[in-house]
């Protein structure tokens, strides 16, 4: 397994909010730039979603792939369960309320199919990671 990455931001919003926005898979492709398709596969007893299947084009990068959720109360994880350039990714976002927001704190570790130098994946993971985190807060506080 590839090693972990972590980045974190704070969100002007309330953890129920953010979760929300996490969980609304059919949304992404309007604010998620590189995602241009996703469709739930299955959901839960909670009505979250538990598989999803995402379409990624962010230029030389193009891959399918369907990640499976485990939903908390503020936390979720994922794993890929099937993927195209992908062997695996596990990821989470952890959220934690305080004084002036909520801090989302996004772990992810992706091994490709393809071999990659460390430093090169890793510095490809912080710009995945910071423009989800970016997204993720311009979509928040934009919808509150």
């Amino acid at each position: 397994m590839a090693d972990e990455s972590t980045q974190s931001i704070v969100i002007d919003a309330e953890p129920a909010r953010i979760l929300d926005v996490i969980a609304d898979f059919a949304a992404y492709p309007q604010w998620a730039n590189a995602m241009k398709t996703t469709e739930v596969l299955s959901t839960g007893a909670d009505g979250r979603a538990e598989q999803v299947r995402f379409q990624l084009d962010q230029g030389v990068i193009k891959d399918e792939y369907t990640l499976e959720y485990t939903w908390a109360a503020n936390s979720v994880s994922w794993r890929l369960v099937k993927g195209q350039m992908q062997k695996s990714q596990r990821g989470s976002y952890v959220l934690e309320p305080g004084g002036g927001g909520t801090k989302v704190t996004y772990t992810l570790s992706v091994e490709l199919g393809i071999p990659m130098i460390g430093m090169l994946r890793r510095k490809a993971e912080k710009v995945v990671m910071d423009t989800a985190l970016k997204e993720l807060k311009r979509r928040v506080e934009g919808l509150s």
